[in-house]
């Protein structure tokens, strides 16, 4: 059960589900784990797999572990040809023009964590974000674990890799799109922001946070308020806090 060269193994019931319902020719093949297969999701996702032409193999549990790791897969593993999207200069006129509303951005700057990036990108995804920004260098892109995480946010939220992240904000800034950035020592709290317009957040790294250069380009630099001991959160878990606080205004 090697994988090829030029594949990888998508694992997870959402993920899976929704790499079959996008774009099932990306899938080479499905292994549905013979402990699984009475589950409903499971039963779906195999009339899914079926009716797209994908092939189905069984495997026990212990099989599908050692192909992904020891992730959690669900019982699903599924190989994969890599996602046909490839880094590219972000078109900022194109992305804009193309909405028919006031464009609600996500810029993350350098988060390496699959775990992480596919928390975010669920989180995105519920909070109705058009687009998620990141850098080429020095950041995850899609992965399968970012997939997993993500329960099929990552193939419904657009991905854009920039090579230059504070060229792509001057270029936002020149759109007319208000640049908000996440930072413990923002002066303006979160909850006295308005978050309302055209928006994107720009949140920092684990540990790091935003990076010089990204941070003076922000027009604004928000914190959230904290009560407790620790300084600063997640970056998953601020970006939640602070997209749905920019919900809450936006609706």
């Amino acid at each position: 059960m090697n994988k090829t060269s030029d594949s990888d193994y998508l694992f997870g019931i959402h993920a899976v589900t929704a790499v079959v319902e996008k774009d099932a020719a990306r899938v080479q093949r499905l292994w549905i784990a013979r402990e699984a297969q009475k589950n409903q999701r499971i039963k779906r996702l195999q009339s899914l797999a079926d009716k797209a032409g994908v092939l189905l193999q069984g495997a026990t549990n212990a099989t599908l572990d050692a192909m992904v790791g020891g992730e959690r897969h669900q019982g699903v593993v599924a190989e994969c040809h890599p996602a046909t999207s490839s880094p590219m200069a972000l078109n900022i006129p194109e992305l804009l023009s193309g909405l028919d509303e006031p464009p609600f951005l996500l810029v993350l700057d350098g988060v390496q964590d699959p775990h992480n990036l596919g928390a975010c990108l669920r989180t995105a995804d519920a909070a109705g974000v058009h687009a998620v920004i990141v850098p080429k260098d020095r950041a995850v892109g899609i992965t399968p674990v970012v997939s997993k995480v993500a329960c099929g946010a990552a193939e419904h939220v657009p991905l854009i890799q920039v090579t230059n992240l504070a060229r792509a904000l001057r270029q936002l800034k020149d759109e007319g799109v208000w640049l908000l950035g996440a930072d413990e020592r923002g002066e303006t709290p979160l909850f006295k922001a308005d978050l309302k317009g055209s928006l994107a957040l720009v949140l920092g790294a684990e540990g790091q946070g935003l990076r010089r250069l990204t941070r003076e380009q922000c027009d604004v630099l928000i914190s959230v308020p904290m009560a407790g001991s620790v300084a600063s959160l997640n970056v998953s878990v601020a970006t939640g806090v602070c997209l749905f606080e920019a919900v809450r205004q936006r609706t």
